[in-house]
């Protein structure tokens, strides 16, 4: 590709249980069909060589609210997905940075906990790609977090809020500004606020796909119309 390319990609994969349902298969197969996309969508964006890419693969309400046999069917899943991760030669090789975001810490079970932390520990010192996984994570949560460390900050100093101070306190503090927003599932919205900072001035690509028939082809289809646009940032 010729045309400028996003420095930041973030995906809503949408759909997996949609997509199980209309197979006459059970949730948690539509989940595991997903984690088939991520994949093939990690591979894409490497050999592109996008720098940032972040992916949403839970709301604090989908790890809470849904069946307990679902909750800890993906619970398995992160499991033994980031143990892959940590794992992985590619990783590796590309210098991948993994981070992962959200409340997971409070509600994932103590094994899941810890494959998620080796990850991201084994990960800790790479500069030259960064993944970022929210897992649990509502943009609302994260911005409520930002603005009680302000207030306790406020305590013990006197403070001017900026919008450097607002970003300096998100969970999401050392991401760029995110260039294009994937979501998938034919239902064009935000959800709980999803980072609501970040995506300020951000490109959306809304498709139909559910998430697990989102291929490499339409990922890098949605980039060269991305490439296309003229971003004027409220110009």
């Amino acid at each position: 590709m010729t045309q400028e390319l996003p420095k930041h990609i973030v995906i809503i994969p949408d759909g997996n249980r949609r997509w199980a349902k209309k197979r006459g298969l059970l949730p948690w197969q539509g989940h595991l069909a997903g984690v088939k996309a991520v994949e093939k969508v990690l591979k894409a964006a490497a050999d592109i060589k996008i720098p940032y890419l972040t992916i949403w693969v839970g709301s604090f309400e989908n790890l809470t609210k849904r069946s307990k046999i679902e909750i800890n069917f993906l619970f398995k899943l992160y499991k033994t997905y980031f143990s892959k991760l940590a794992k992985d030669k590619r990783i590796r090789q590309n210098e991948v940075k993994i981070n992962v975001f959200g409340r997971w810490r409070e509600i994932a079970p103590q094994r899941a906990k810890e494959s998620i932390e080796k990850a991201i520990n084994l990960t800790k010192n790479y500069n030259k790609h960064f993944l970022t996984i929210l897992v649990a994570y509502n943009g609302t949560d994260e911005m409520i977090e930002a603005i009680k460390n302000i207030l306790n900050l406020s305590k013990t100093k006197k403070i001017e809020v900026t919008s450097d101070l607002i970003k300096e306190n998100l969970w999401t503090k050392d991401l760029p500004p995110v260039d294009l927003l994937i979501r998938t599932g034919g239902e064009p919205h935000n959800s709980t606020g999803f980072m609501m900072w970040h995506t300020a001035d951000s490109q959306l690509y809304f498709t139909e796909t559910l998430w697990p028939d989102f291929e490499e082809k339409e990922f890098k289809r949605a980039i060269e119309e991305y490439s296309e646009r003229e971003r004027r940032f409220g110009a």
